[in-house]
């Protein structure tokens, strides 16, 4: 299996953050430690509007940590696309590729924060479409062959090149956020890698696992493991009370996010807002335990097919890095994993 980390980073690391939560340059020292214990990658937030010092300018604060760094994936989950003008957002973050020797995974979505459309003066109702023509131009803008033009609804371009080109030819990995069978099916035509939430338990992955395959196969793709990861949060704990303590913090952070997300007189809406229609989400899909009980939850997602995990580190915690680096990644990258394997085959 290979993990790689999840989350958010805040500037004021005194205040309850959600995912890392933690000031920038401690984000970066976690980050750059991560690095050295073998995590393959890191996936970071955008957000804004919250009054949390939550990171906003995220390509940024990935390009910061690029030279930091030499081996660590950069990734976001997500760039909003309906926020951004999409051909300055492929310049920045073709400009990452670059400085990065191509280490970026650019992971895209459409947004799911009331407070954000809010705040943006966006209709909520015009994301689906502002997302798919900021993607059109994206898409345009890295592999194109010389100047194009764009004349769409919210956008307009007359005769550009984008620059620089991106180091990963033809284009940066792209990875997009989906849980429903429509969006699912959307990343596998479209040839692109899938992000699944951090809230689904291993059947319902196991489900969307099957439909990707099953929809990567009607159009002739071949299914790499490695091209679809699984959020999830994460906390080795002491004992059942800084178990219980972890789960407390987790299930406040949640209900924030919720509170800024869910639009007045809205029943639903995605991401955490589809989990979250009586109170917070359930946190039986975390992995935060002793180390025996996360073993048991990642065997769970594993034997489900999952390849890839994305950590969310409660609390920035250095103690669960590096304890789930050096007790639970070995076994899932081991003998045992392989022995595992066999098993599977055999049954």
């Amino acid at each position: 299996m290979r993990f790689g980390l999840f989350g958010s980073a805040q500037a004021n690391g005194s205040d309850l953050g959600a995912g890392i939560g933690q000031g920038f340059h401690d984000y970066i020292d976690f980050n750059v430690e991560a690095e050295a214990l073998g995590y393959h990658s890191t996936f970071l937030v955008e957000h804004h509007f919250t009054g949390w010092s939550q990171v906003s300018a995220t390509l940024n604060l990935l390009t910061y940590l690029a030279a930091r760094t030499k081996t660590l994936r950069l990734g976001t989950a997500v760039m909003v696309l309906p926020w951004h003008n999409p051909v300055l957002l492929a310049e920045q973050a073709a400009t990452l590729d670059v400085l990065s020797g191509g280490r970026l995974d650019f992971g895209i979505g459409k947004g799911y924060r009331h407070s954000e459309f809010t705040g943006f003066c966006i209709p909520s109702e015009e994301a689906e479409a502002r997302f798919e023509e900021g993607l059109e131009v994206i898409l345009k803008a890295w592999t194109s062959e010389g100047r194009f033009s764009h004349h769409g609804k919210f956008w307009k371009f007359e005769n550009i090149v984008v620059e620089p080109a991106a180091a990963q030819r033809p284009r940066p990995a792209i990875w997009m956020g989906a849980g429903s069978e429509p969006s699912i099916r959307k990343v596998a035509t479209r040839g692109f890698n899938l992000l699944l939430d951090q809230f689904a338990g291993p059947d319902l992955i196991r489900q969307r696992l099957a439909f990707f395959q099953s929809e990567l196969k009607a159009v002739g793709r071949s299914c790499n493991p490695m091209e679809v990861c699984v959020a999830r949060d994460f906390y080795v704990a002491k004992d059942q009370k800084d178990k219980e303590d972890a789960i407390e913090r987790l299930n406040a952070a949640r209900q924030r996010i919720i509170d800024v997300s869910k639009a007045p007189n809205q029943s639903g809406g995605s991401h955490i807002l589809a989990y979250a229609r009586s109170g917070a989400p359930d946190v039986s899909s975390t992995l935060i335990g002793t180390t025996e009980e996360i073993h048991d939850k990642l065997l769970a997602l594993n034997e489900a097919g999952v390849e890839y995990i994305i950590l969310s580190a409660l609390g920035g915690s250095r103690h669960s890095l590096r304890q789930f680096a050096n007790e639970i990644i070995p076994e899932f990258n081991s003998d045992h994993a392989a022995d595992r394997g066999k098993r599977l085959l055999l049954v």
